[in-house]
């Protein structure tokens, strides 16, 4: 069995381990990224080194499982894996997350725990260099807030099915107590909670660090069944929900690398311009986001629509000049 196999192997085998239904064929072609047939046989080769592999009727198609778990030698985690659990719960920390830092730290805490000493001391010195060598580079901008004891309420009404209550305060308006059916948690610049209102049935989000007092409610409160929390988050340019519009924005010869580099929407397309330059295209809400976003490339970029976003743009220009001029 050549390498590039037996990884693959091992992989798959993992993979039916953390599934608590199993995999299908077609679920373990998509994972491995290899067509029917070769699924079958790496299924086969699984087969045959686990025989704690077990079939699940799921009609109308068959599922593979390994229940029980793997062993140590199996599942220990690679230097590199762990570098990288390293540098993230390393990087929520630096922008102010000690909740979910705190988790992951945790979690590395009992893979190592988990692992032979022999194991272990290989991969130390490795991993004492790797964290010399690498940072996380903290850029400016607000520092979300989660605590644990929030998120954990968060979580409980999600699991429970019930409502969440809180109270919110919105700057230059009073707070006010809240009672909505959460949908989820969209982390970024800041974080932000996505519920429907009880009584609307309308989607809104509420910034974490706005809100106080929260608590799971009496009830049954639910999601919207159509719901899809990826979806919705892939509709803004950043976090501000508004009308969807189609963004065309024009990126001058000496952007156009770059831009093409950039991850600018979900939706995003890109068009040669016969200078050189480059035309990127999305559909997207959010255009105040967007246009302090392009304040970040300077003259390199021109906005050829919607209208709204110009006008949003000489807004915030606009208000700029006036701060400069209060300055002067």
């Amino acid at each position: 069995m050549r390498h590039d196999k037996a990884v693959l192997v091992i992989e798959l085998a993992r993979r039916m381990a953390a599934s608590a239904e199993g995999l299908t064929l077609d679920e373990m072609a998509r994972e491995a990224r290899v067509g029917r047939r070769s699924a079958e046989r790496l299924r086969d080769a699984v087969l045959m080194l686990f025989p704690a592999v077990e079939e699940v009727s799921d009609p109308p198609t068959k599922r593979w499982r390994i229940r029980g778990g793997l062993s140590a030698f199996e599942q220990a985690p690679t230097t590199t894996e762990l570098i990288e659990l390293t540098k993230a719960a390393q990087g929520l920390r630096a922008t102010g997350e000690a909740g979910r830092a705190a988790a992951l730290e945790s979690l590395e805490r009992k893979l190592k725990s988990a692992m032979r000493s022999t194991t272990l001391n290989r991969l130390a010195p490795d991993l004492e260099a790797l964290v010399r060598a690498e940072t996380i580079a903290v850029q400016a901008g607000p520092r979300p807030s989660a605590d644990e004891a929030m998120l954990a309420a968060i979580r409980e009404a999600i699991l429970g099915l019930s409502p969440l209550e809180f109270t919110y305060a919105r700057p230059g308006a009073e707070a006010r107590r809240r009672s909505v059916a959460p949908c989820g948690v969209m982390f970024g610049r800041a974080n932000y909670l996505v519920a429907a209102d009880r009584e609307s049935g309308r989607i809104q989000t509420f910034r974490l660090d706005r809100m106080s007092a929260v608590a799971p409610g009496e009830g049954v409160a639910t999601a919207p069944a159509d719901f899809d929390l990826n979806v919705f988050a892939s509709q803004s340019f950043g976090i501000y929900q508004d009308e969807i519009e189609d963004v065309v924005l024009r990126v001058t010869p000496g952007g156009a690398a770059e831009a093409r580099g950039w991850r600018w929407h979900p939706t995003q397309t890109f068009d040669d311009l016969p200078d050189g330059g480059v035309e990127v295209r999305f559909r997207a809400s959010g255009m105040r986001e967007l246009a302090w976003h392009l304040f970040t490339w300077g003259e390199q970029v021109s906005i050829v629509a919607p209208q709204r976003l110009k006008a949003v743009m000489a807004g915030e220009l606009a208000a700029a000049q006036r701060a400069l001029d209060a300055c002067a």
